[in-house]
């Protein structure tokens, strides 16, 4: 297997998600962010102890951004033709078989890719293996 090109840490500026405002008092008010619109809202006034608002700030370091925990970048592949275009960069990106790819598919995508030495994320996705009587 692989290993990234890279290891640099990934620091996130927040965790947390921005919930949306006044989620925590009514039901029917869904905790997706929808940003505040009204004319004397606090929260997008930016009052102090209200709800905190996403910007720009929060943005991730641009060397780090998209990047997996194990140092790699996501690359759908459908095909056994699309590995291709990850051999020579087999220690930045990783390839991942999409969901609508079927069983027979992704075994033949999963035995290039080692030819190829390039890491799947989900190469043991949809393996069936057979019952021993």
């Amino acid at each position: 297997m692989p290993k990234p090109l890279s290891k640099v840490k990934i620091v996130k500026k927040r965790t947390k998600k921005f919930l949306r405002h006044h989620t925590d008092r009514y039901k029917r008010v869904p905790e997706s962010w929808r940003r505040p619109k009204g004319i004397d809202s606090a929260v997008r006034r930016k009052f102090r102890g209200t709800v905190r608002m996403p910007n720009i700030g929060y943005g991730s370091d641009k060397r780090t951004r998209h990047m997996m925990p194990n140092g790699f970048y996501r690359f759908v592949v459908n095909n056994v033709s699309d590995l291709e275009m990850l051999m020579m960069h087999n220690r930045k990106y990783a390839a991942e078989i999409a969901h609508n790819v079927s069983a027979i598919k992704r075994k033949a995508i999963v035995e290039r890719a080692a030819q190829l030495d390039i890491k799947v994320t989900n190469g043991k996705a949809r393996v069936r293996t057979e019952e021993v009587q």
